[in-house]
């Protein structure tokens, strides 16, 4: 039986707040923020892939975007509040432009990908070439490779000498991370979101049925890329610096494997693949025996072969067939009962 929304919302919080409370007893706080943070990257592209149908090779382009955003206006302000508006509004209104010329151009999903994935590109060599003096927004370099270091990081809105780092920022990001999972279930929950699924599933249908797609899926692929620049704000915060790999191919491709190891589909997949995966490779980072890359494809082609729906479906179905079959025989029996009786 579907929980309803309050049930839904209260589960949340309480398993939230035990995990934020539990985790930092085993992982670093430093460590357990930038998976938090690739939590949301992931969720991002998993809102607008997997319930959606969008395929987007382009989302580290949106989280660059949102963490070059938040450093360029931190250094320009001094202040980091109105940079963190700015970086979910910016790789927003790119996403609505770039969204609005392909779903009114009724391109198909293979130009879709590739199209995404050019613009990534784009951005990555753009911001690669901006070495030079002459690359200033404001009194802010751009800084070509070497990227943009030394810029405020959070601080509590309207005291920049009130810094919040370490822990507290650590808690700062899982209440992020908590809030943007609920507003995520909110949106599913909604209409637009079973309409969103429903263009997924058959979008030749639903435009028949009068709704308008392109504009639906315009707003969703604006709204992921929205998630996905605070999630680049909160990265560069967490980094103390961004550079042009923010862009990189390799970090749009472990997103999709991200989506496709958690489970697409689901709200928790994602989550649950990017914080994995990402933990998997910063501790695989720690020998030199083995290529980290050559261990992710091979997770990559595993659960492709043996678990195509992904991790959390999985776990999901084995734990239904497990009590929910227990739960199943006393009700049986009680008919059987009833029946006879």
């Amino acid at each position: 039986m579907e929980r309803s929304a309050t049930q839904d919302v209260l589960i949340t919080l309480v398993v939230s707040a035990l995990l934020i409370w539990i985790m930092p007893m085993l992982i670093t706080t430093y460590t357990l923020t930038v998976l938090i943070i690739y939590g949301m990257l992931g969720l991002s592209l998993g809102l607008i892939w997997g319930f959606g149908g969008i395929l987007c090779f382009g989302q580290a382009a949106f989280f660059g975007l949102g963490a070059y955003t938040y450093a360029i206006a931190a250094i320009n302000i001094g202040e980091s509040t109105v940079p963190m508006i700015l970086a979910v509004l910016v790789p927003a209104v790119f996403a609505a432009l770039l969204g609005a010329m392909m779903f009114y151009g009724r391109l198909t999903d293979v130009y879709l990908g590739v199209i995404t994935l050019v613009v990534t590109l784009i951005l990555f060599k753009f911001v690669n070439s901006t070495a030079g003096p002459q690359y200033v927004i404001g009194n802010a370099r751009i800084g070509g490779f070497n990227g943009i270091p030394g810029f405020q990081t959070l601080n509590v809105p309207g005291d920049p000498n009130a810094y919040i780092w370490g822990v507290p920022y650590y808690y700062v990001c899982a209440v992020a991370l908590v809030i943007v999972f609920l507003l995520v279930t909110w949106l599913l929950r909604s209409s637009f979101g079973r309409i969103a699924v429903g263009i997924r599933e058959n979008e030749t249908r639903m435009g028949l049925m009068g709704y308008d797609v392109a504009a639906r899926k315009t707003v969703l692929f604006a709204i992921g890329a929205a998630i996905a620049g605070l999630a680049g704000a909160l990265f560069a915060n967490w980094g103390e610096i961004v550079t042009p790999n923010l862009f990189s191919l390799g970090q749009s491709a472990e997103i999709i494997i991200w989506c496709i190891v958690g489970g697409l589909g689901t709200r928790l997949g994602p989550i649950v693949g990017a914080a994995g995966l990402a933990y998997l490779k910063f501790m695989l980072g720690q020998q030199s025996m083995i290529d980290n890359t050559l261990i992710i494809g091979l997770i990559l082609v595993l659960f492709v072969l043996f678990l195509p729906r992904g991790l959390v479906p999985a776990i999901s179905g084995l734990f239904e067939a497990t009590f929910g079959r227990a739960r199943r025989r006393p009700a049986a029996r009680r008919m059987r009962r009833a029946r006879h009786g």
